[in-house]
């Protein structure tokens, strides 16, 4: 049979990844990946330490991520992810912009970490007040809460499970249980951390019981790097990812309570309905050379 008619395989556009030696959840980044986008994937090298900052820290030393992106140069990504909430929030945010300024000096290619990427998301959904989920364990939470609170963002209410290991056997039903723990001070918005960490399925559906944005680390990367190289994250209505989403379900504030009329009061006519929305898109933004300048009192004007 002759398929020369069919020109050769779709022309590919490459993100690197670099992710930590115990990730298992390759499937789920690409599944928010178009079909014109690979994902080019290496892994820390192996330490025997349990999660905690410790192993946060090892491996995310600068030299570590280096070798990484060295090694995924060969395949000329355009732009390279390290895939770890922990270890990019680990050092602050001096920190994580420090990690992200070496791995691009390493590759000579746009870089940044889940922690930037986060800033970033949270600036785009305007959100300066959030709920925070992670596996955790307490002083792992409590370092995120920290960087948040450098970059600007408060945390007003959290929930974690307290874990050191095999991360990604956690299911839906504890992610859903710890989401609605955590919200009940009425946050702007909701994080689910952890890049190993399963949520793609769970976030629209978060979204619509909730009624608030709700981002995961995993999303927050694919959705940064996509936007670095002018392309858009593809998932099932997600406020992040659609800005018709944020007019939609999570958006909704709850049904108010309406009194009864007295009989002595006419009835009004019902308003009419409000203009159809129209269709929101952008052209994609290029990622900034300097990140996160996420809320104007952060970061000083001569360091933006």
């Amino acid at each position: 049979m002759d398929v020369s008619f069919l020109g050769g395989p779709q022309p590919q556009r490459g993100i690197g990844v670099v992710a930590p030696f115990d990730f298992a959840l390759d499937r789920e980044l690409w599944r928010w990946v178009p079909d014109d986008v690979s994902l080019h994937l290496t892994r820390t090298p192996f330490v025997p330490v349990e999660v905690s900052l410790d192993l946060a820290r090892l491996v995310s030393e600068h030299e570590t991520l280096r070798e990484a992106v060295r090694a995924l140069i060969a395949v000329s990504p355009e732009a390279v992810a390290y895939a770890c909430t922990s270890g990019s929030f680990v050092g602050g945010v001096a920190g994580e912009r420090a990690m992200s300024a070496a791995m691009a000096q390493a590759g000579e290619v746009p870089s940044f970490t889940t922690s930037g990427a986060l800033l970033l998301a949270l600036r785009e959904l305007d959100a300066r007040r959030i709920a925070v989920v992670t596996p955790y364990t307490r002083s792992v939470t409590d370092a995120l809460e920290d960087f948040l609170r450098e970059a600007g963002v408060q945390v007003c209410g959290r929930s974690y499970l307290g874990l050191t290991r095999e991360i990604w056997r956690v299911g839906y039903r504890d992610v859903v249980d710890m989401a609605r723990e955590a919200v009940s001070e009425g946050p702007d918005a909701l994080f689910i951390s952890c890049t190993n960490l399963p949520t793609y399925d769970v976030i629209p559906q978060l979204e619509a019981e909730l009624r608030m944005p709700v981002i995961s680390a995993n999303q927050v990367t694919m959705w940064a790097a996509l936007r670095r190289i002018g392309k858009s994250a593809v998932g099932p209505y997600q406020a992040l990812l659609d800005a018709a989403a944020r007019s939609g379900p999570a958006s909704m504030a709850p049904v108010p309570v309406v009194e009864p009329l007295a009989p002595s009061q006419p009835i009004a006519d019902p308003p009419l309905p409000e203009p159809a929305l129209a269709e929101a898109t952008e052209a994609a933004q290029s990622y900034p050379d300097a990140y996160p300048d996420v809320f104007p009192d952060v970061y000083p004007d001569e360091e933006r």
